[in-house]
């Protein structure tokens, strides 16, 4: 008489003739980065920490600096916003400022984006190499050597004024916006190009139609960094603008300040008057410059 014997199934299966049971998930936490977590913090009350002290400070009256800077006002002016309304002539200011920042903008998109493109795709040549060079050196000059020669040139030019300023910022972010859009037109496939000359395209077609829409993200990037300088500089409009008519909101918030004391309840009104546009800007525009960066990173 044989015996037969019969294997013991694998573990982790069923046996023949019964259901099989489903398999063990092992539960897996997300592990909590305290360091990580611990900087975000810190980097999070370096803004909101003066931003605080800026709206609390503007709705103060003079008598109350004396104390804590960060105590809540007991007796809250609002006539703090409107004194810096008209001692900046807010309005007339507010319009010089978004005239130069628009057209900053769309002036450094239009143009840094053909020339970074025409050196990505010649970058084998050595005449656009050496631009390229050329350009990412100029990030390592500090303006303040080039201030005076400029201030000097900008005025024998008659460019003392709001278009020589706008022609200023579109080319001294020529380095930067260069060396990042470089770096991504070249991670765009050729293959994209050759199909749209298949087609008939010429190089300003294939710019146009092709690189230009693709290039959303780097613009987003761009123009966020070319507004938020243009809007908030001080230095350049100080040293290029001639007529007080033309003044910029950072220039026009000097007149806080005098020889001897500066109206701080005041000035601080107008600096959140001043940021206010900003803000706007950020919250429309948040959605298209979080999505076009999400799109960078994935290509």
């Amino acid at each position: 008489m044989s015996s037969t014997h019969v294997a013991a199934p694998p573990s982790g299966t069923a046996a023949p003739g019964t259901a099989p049971r489903p398999a063990r998930r092992r539960r897996t936490g997300a592990r909590v980065d305290w360091w990580l977590t611990a900087l975000l913090v810190v980097l999070a009350l370096t803004v909101l920490v003066p931003l605080y002290f800026t709206v609390v400070t503007a709705l103060k009256t003079p008598d109350q600096l004396g104390g804590s800077g960060f105590a809540l006002p007991t007796e809250v002016r609002w006539a703090n916003f409107a004194d810096a309304w008209t001692l900046t002539d807010f309005p007339r200011a507010a319009l010089n400022s978004a005239v130069i920042t628009v057209s900053a903008v769309a002036l450094t998109l239009l143009t840094n984006s053909m020339v970074a493109y025409a050196i990505a795709r010649n970058m084998h040549r050595r005449l656009f190499k050496g631009l390229f060079l050329y350009f990412v050196s100029a990030l390592f000059v500090p303006f303040p050597i080039l201030m005076l020669p400029v201030a000097k040139q900008t005025a024998q030019l008659g460019l003392d004024n709001p278009a020589g300023l706008v022609l200023l910022y579109v080319v001294y972010g020529l380095s930067f916006n260069i060396f990042i859009f470089t770096a991504y037109i070249r991670s765009i496939p050729l293959e994209l190009e050759e199909a749209a000359r298949m087609d008939g395209a010429g190089t300003w077609g294939v710019f146009w139609r092709v690189i230009f829409p693709l290039l959303t993200p780097m613009n987003a990037t761009v123009g966020i960094l070319t507004c938020l300088w243009a809007w908030n500089d001080f230095l350049l409009p100080l040293i290029i603008v001639s007529d007080p008519g033309q003044a910029t909101l950072p220039l026009v918030q000097y007149v806080f300040q005098s020889q001897f004391q500066t109206n701080y309840t005041v000035a601080f009104a107008s600096y959140l008057m001043a940021m206010a546009p900003l803000l706007v800007v950020y919250v429309l525009a948040q959605r298209w410059v979080i999505s076009g960066v999400t799109r960078g990173a994935v290509k």
